[in-house]
């Protein structure tokens, strides 16, 4: 990193030691060196121009890139598993909040945070993943916890930065942590939704009406599917805080028959007020009368269970296709470390045969030679110079 000695003795000592420490570590030490910024943070106070100072030496010396660096790796190779990376994530957020950089604005703030972002919103998709398919209910504890966790440090990082809350809520993996089929799960990625929508009100008439489409179909799809009220008030109040964008018109044309099914499940649960205006939006859609306009309804409902399924089904035949190519992959690697071994094998077998032919002569020839020893002198068989010396040289060690 190009800097003048005047900047130099500007940073911090504990930063700029801290980026020398991390500059020539393995990658192994990488994220408990990174924890201790957390130290050299907390000795300040929130809102102090100290701390402000920190997070743009931070920044400065590129350590938020080492931050979602660690988060895309695997985290089972990180020390201390899940609860490093989410410690990582939450200082990552911390590191980015309040934070103006004076150089490469743009960077930042077209680059650096969206990156950030989404890096939190992978490791939620890590989290969740495992949330499923563990079995124990201390581990389900403990993944629960880290994914609040993720979820908080990314609403914080939002609520630092308005503008972001459009590009994450894009996100492919948004919508991917919206395919939730855990109950527990399901309340924590829809309670940031509602926390993301509250923070910046206008973002439905910002973001792609394809993502407003995506998100509908996934909160109608809960309030049909499940039974669990905290789950049906949540999804409620999403699509309710969804309705200032552009596509909500369509979208209650789409759902308008699914109306009266919600006012029978859901009336006296516990959130009527917005059960009440999320029928309206619905009621306000209504244009098609008679059998025509019943038909409509039966197949908007039909409709939206089939597109969350077809989009489920898609989404859980991922992980077997990467098993599948992970064990062609590995089973290629082994056919290819077998004929290595197999030519191997051959190439010492025909180096063996080629000595213990070069051995068997050299014995051969040595025992003609001890034969003539034997001879009498004077009735020896005349031999040429030459083949004494040829035969003298199988005698030599080999």
């Amino acid at each position: 990193m190009n800097k003048s000695e005047n900047e130099q003795e500007a940073v911090h000592p504990e930063i700029l030691s801290l980026a020398a420490e991390i500059a020539d570590c393995t990658r192994e030490d990488l994220p408990l060196l990174l924890l201790k910024i957390k130290d050299i943070l907390d000795k300040e106070s929130l809102g102090s121009k100290q701390l402000e100072k920190l997070k743009q030496d931070i920044y400065s010396y590129d350590l938020i890139q080492y931050f979602m660096l660690i988060l895309k790796q695997d985290i089972s190779r990180i020390q201390g598993g899940w609860s490093t990376a989410v410690q990582l994530a939450e200082l990552l957020s911390l590191c980015c909040v309040d934070l103006d950089p004076k150089e490469e604005k743009k960077e930042f703030y077209d680059n650096v945070l969206p990156a950030a972002a989404d890096s939190m919103l992978l490791l939620g998709r890590h989290l969740q993943a495992r949330f499923y398919v563990a079995v124990k209910d201390e581990q389900k504890a403990s993944l629960f916890r880290n994914l609040r966790k993720v979820t908080n440090s990314i609403c914080c990082l939002c609520r630092g930065h308005i503008p972001l809350i459009k590009t994450t809520l894009q996100s492919d993996h948004f919508l991917q942590l919206m395919l939730s089929e855990d109950v527990e799960s399901d309340i924590v990625v829809l309670s940031l939704l509602q926390n993301l929508l509250r923070i910046n009100s206008v973002v439905p008439m910002e973001i792609a009406e394809k993502t407003v489409e995506d998100f509908s179909d996934e909160l109608i799809f809960r309030l049909i599917s499940t039974n669990n009220p905290v789950v049906g008030s949540a999804a409620t109040k999403a699509l309710v805080l969804l309705a200032s964008s552009p596509a909500i018109k369509t979208i209650c044309r789409k759902y308008e028959g699914s109306r009266f099914p919600l006012r029978e499940k859901w009336t006296g649960k516990g959130f009527d007020k917005e059960l009440g205006q999320l029928l309206e939006l619905l009621h306000a859609a209504s244009h098609q009368p008679g059998e025509v306009k019943r038909l409509h309804q039966a197949a908007s409902l039909i409709q939206a269970a089939w597109r969350s399924y077809k989009t489920r089904k898609r989404m859980k035949k991922l992980p077997s296709a990467v098993s599948r190519i992970q064990k062609s992959f590995r089973e290629r690697k082994k056919r290819e470390s077998l004929l290595s071994q197999r030519q191997k094998e051959a190439q010492e077998l025909r180096q063996q045969l080629q000595l213990s032919r070069q051995r068997a002569l050299r014995e051969f020839r040595q025992r003609q030679l001890d034969l003539l020893e034997i001879v009498p002198a004077g009735k020896e068989p005349r031999l040429c110079t030459g083949n004494v010396s040829r035969w003298s040289m199988y005698t030599k060690p080999w």
